[in-house]
């Protein structure tokens, strides 16, 4: 039998060369053996299969998410908050919510687009959106927008993880007609915008992971980048979207240990490598997302420059950087031997005193002082009015003008009693392990109760001997022996103390629900030369002190928010 032309095999001695194979040139129906036509046919059918159906639930979601967009043409529901803080934006009037900015920025710059100018305010369902000129078509299109946009992207992830057609349909199809998802993307409400981010977060995430074997490379980077800008847009909306981090976090967590296997099909990774991967991961989904979530409230900062309802959330400094505020304003130096009136900064209650007494026992059988009855009071009213007296008085012939500042030690004498604010180790009427707060007569307050008629005064964010002054001197008052600081609730007290609010010592002095502040100086004539204001100029406070400062108040704020919503 001949060998074929092509493959030659030589015999010699020591010149003879070693065998050479020569591969035979490639033919037409060789090549067509390779990839079948009927595969490559039924590979492309599929593929338009998917396309075609992705361009009908498409068709659909947004058939369902614009058709009769205008009805009603009223305020509904929770429009009430997210169409107020667009106009609040529009306006550049601070204004305070527990949710992050991103879903509110996007409204307001819907409302920029269509040239509106915030005059509405959304103060009540039911308000006309015709009547009150409000283009809330363009307001309820975004988040119809991006409504329909989930349905695709549902389907796309499906997909783009090997489902099958039927299977995408129907996921995809369980968003397209779920009534929930309609209703919420029809409305002026932050839900669209977090739904569409957790799901554009999970078909990042699953584009990115189908490139685990080609790590580092330009379409690798991307989809890792473009996965942690989409988690970012999920936080920076609502907080509840720290779930969506978990869960790709946990996605993640799987597969670096993946990279760790030693049955791993490439083998385990050197740890210089995994080191690589672990290091890329935290930036792109880690550092990226928190650099993108800052940014949003740069950009809140940098819009809302005007005073507005969101002052009183925020310390004094912070308010100083806003324009028009009302706080640094009517700020007034507050000197020894003024009448004044102090407020809770949250409860704005007044603190108040009236003739009554404690009863001897209350209704656990505690005993009282039976001394006279320190409330809060929720009115303007005289028994509101307290004189501040320094702890040694002064000559009689020097006993004017003099500054009241941060850490003195003063006393408070109630006018309409003339009587003397005290504390002492009583236990008070609802809270048996906070101290009393109750009144003495001056003889007793410059006697035997000298000590307990001591309070230090602790300005907020003082620096050093600072003036105490109304509005913006936030302080709290601390008993001086005891070191308890004056405190108020909401819940009332009984009849016994006509519902007034109680005022106790607060042994916690950290809790932020200590604050008071000088609402008025009613001794003071309103043509008095201290009430000439000066013009201020707006102070500058740095980006990160703003921000975690707000942090803090929206993280405190949300955890009060323990009753369940009114329309629930």
């Amino acid at each position: 039998m001949s060998s074929p032309s092509n493959s030659v095999r030589q015999r010699g001695g020591q010149g003879a060369k070693k065998a050479v194979s020569v591969p035979p040139p490639a033919r037409d129906d060789q090549l067509n053996g390779l990839v079948k036509p009927e595969e490559l046919k039924s590979a492309l059918g599929s593929e338009w299969d998917y396309k075609l159906g992705l361009a009908v639930i498409t068709t659909l979601a947004f058939i369902t998410r614009f058709w009769g967009i205008g009805h009603p043409n009223e305020v509904v529901f929770d429009e009430v908050h997210f169409g107020k803080f667009a106009s609040y934006y529009l306006q550049r009037t601070y204004f305070f919510d527990v949710h992050p900015p991103f879903g509110k920025l996007l409204f307001a710059l819907m409302g920029w687009f269509v040239g509106y100018d915030g005059h509405f305010l959304f103060d009540n369902i039911g308000d006309s959106y015709i009547d009150n000129n409000v283009p809330y078509v363009a307001f309820r299109a975004m988040p119809a927008l991006l409504g329909a946009l989930t349905v695709p992207t549902v389907f796309l992830i499906m997909w783009e993880s090997g489902y099958s057609l039927p299977a995408a349909v129907v996921a995809s199809g369980l968003v397209l007609f779920d009534n929930a998802h309609i209703g919420q993307t029809r409305l002026i409400l932050l839900d669209a915008t977090l739904v569409f981010a957790m799901s554009v977060s999970v078909l990042c995430y699953v584009r990115f992971y189908k490139l685990r074997h080609e790590p580092f490379g330009r379409k690798w980077w991307k989809w890792l980048l473009l996965t942690g800008v989409a988690l970012s847009c999920v936080i920076s909306t609502k907080y509840v979207g720290v779930f969506t981090f978990l869960t790709i976090g946990s996605a993640v967590a799987i597969d670096l240990w993946g990279l760790l296997d030693v049955n791993r099909r490439q083998g385990a990774l050197t740890l210089p490598e995994f080191g690589k991967h672990f290091a890329a991961r935290t930036f792109g989904l880690i550092i990226v997302p928190f650099l993108f979530y800052l940014f949003w409230f740069q950009i809140h900062f940098a819009i809302l420059t005007r005073s507005g309802p969101g002052d009183e959330f925020m310390s004094p400094e912070f308010q100083e950087t806003l324009s028009d505020n009302i706080m640094t304003m009517q700020a007034v130096g507050i000197e020894y031997h003024d009448a004044i009136t102090l407020r809770h900064k949250e409860t704005k209650t007044y603190l108040h005193s009236h003739p009554d007494k404690y009863p001897l026992r209350y209704d656990d059988g505690r005993v009282s002082s039976q001394g006279q009855q320190v409330t809060g009071y929720p009115f303007n009213d005289t028994n509101n009015h307290w004189e501040i007296l320094p702890a040694t008085p002064f000559p009689e012939s020097d006993a004017l003008g003099h500054h009241v500042k941060n850490g003195d030690l003063i006393k408070l004498r109630h006018l309409v009693t003339d009587t003397i604010l005290l504390s002492h180790d009583v236990a008070s009427p609802y809270y048996p392990t906070n101290q009393e707060f109750t009144t003495v007569t001056l003889e007793e307050a410059y006697g035997d109760r000298h000590n307990d008629t001591l309070f230090e005064l602790k300005i907020e964010n003082a620096k050093g001997k600072q003036d105490f002054k109304t509005m913006s001197g936030q302080f709290k008052l601390v008993h001086f022996p005891s070191k308890v600081a004056m405190w108020t609730h909401t819940t009332p007290l009984p009849e016994w103390a006509f519902k007034q609010a109680e005022i106790n010592g607060n042994k916690n002095l950290q809790q932020a629900s200590n604050v008071w502040y000088v609402d008025d100086l009613p001794s003071l004539p309103a043509d008095s030369e201290r009430r000439v204001k000066e013009p201020k100029k707006i102070k500058h406070v740095a980006f990160l002190k703003k921000y975690f400062e707000l942090q803090r108040a929206m993280f405190y704020h949300n955890n009060a928010l323990t009753s369940s919503h009114p329309y629930a």
